[in-house]
């Protein structure tokens, strides 16, 4: 089985003293290729040093997360091109818009959300996209900015049911991450109804860790955890989704 992790951030500072090791773990589940999305300017050299490392295992893209769009970011952003068209990327992330925080920044991270989406389109890189409180207002940008084109992963999907299925209508991919094996998600029930073929895993590493690891760091080997869960719910083996899953990520960024 070869499984793959859409969305990590190995470079975090939580990794600091055991990245090594975690890596290692990551081979031993089966965990072959890791795709790692920016943060910000800071992140940058901490990105590149760790992917670095592993070129054949870490793949990073590079973005500027909605969290970080501020009063600074159109030089953030001006900063964050010139290092993408600069070196090798496998996509533009992680951009988005998250309305959970602070609605009070809409406009900029709108702003930064649909030049990043051009972007992508230009140099025909996929997206991964964060949505949190967010997600019906990022498809009518889509739709609004004639971002039709645009293609990726909605990372950590956590819409209802009509939203996942617009979605992939749209063309998109949903990324499954550890929340769909906690207790009262209503995930495997909108899951259900889309089926696996339009699904990518990711953990969101060190963030949102699958039971029974939740309140810990999360990292990239507990993605069997999450494609026994799917396994579960579509009543299929563990090495079908594995192999659904990861082709559905070649799809996506062309590996």
């Amino acid at each position: 089985m070869i499984f793959t992790d859409t969305h990590a951030h190995v470079y975090a500072d939580e990794f600091a003293n055991d990245s090594e090791l975690c890596f290692s773990r990551c081979l031993e589940n089966h965990v072959s290729h890791v795709f790692v999305p920016n943060i910000d300017v800071q992140s940058i050299a901490a990105l590149k040093k760790t992917c670095s490392a592993h070129p054949m295992n870490y793949f990073p893209m590079m973005g500027l997360h909605p969290c970080s769009v501020d009063e600074n970011y159109i030089g953030q952003l001006e900063l964050i091109y010139e290092e993408l068209i600069s070196d090798t990327y496998y996509g533009v992330g992680e951009i988005g818009m998250d309305l959970y925080w602070d609605k009070s920044t809409f406009e900029i991270q709108k702003n930064a959300f649909v030049e990043q989406a051009q972007w992508a389109i230009k140099l025909n890189l996929p997206v991964s996209i964060h949505s949190r409180e967010a997600t019906q207002p990022l498809i009518k940008l889509i739709k609004d900015e004639n971002l039709q084109k645009l293609r990726g992963v909605f990372h950590c999907f956590s819409g209802d049911e009509n939203e996942a299925h617009e979605l992939i209508k749209i063309g998109f991919y949903l990324g499954i991450g550890g929340s769909v094996t906690y207790k009262n998600s209503t995930l495997p029930l909108i899951l259900k109804t889309i089926g696996i073929d339009s699904l990518v895993l990711e953990t969101d590493a060190p963030y949102l860790p699958p039971t029974p690891y939740r309140g810990k760091r999360n990292e990239s080997s507990y993605i069997p955890l999450i494609a026994n869960k799917l396994a579960e719910i579509f009543e299929i083996d563990v090495a079908e989704v594995a192999e659904i899953t990861t082709n559905n990520s070649k799809k996506v960024f062309g590996l």
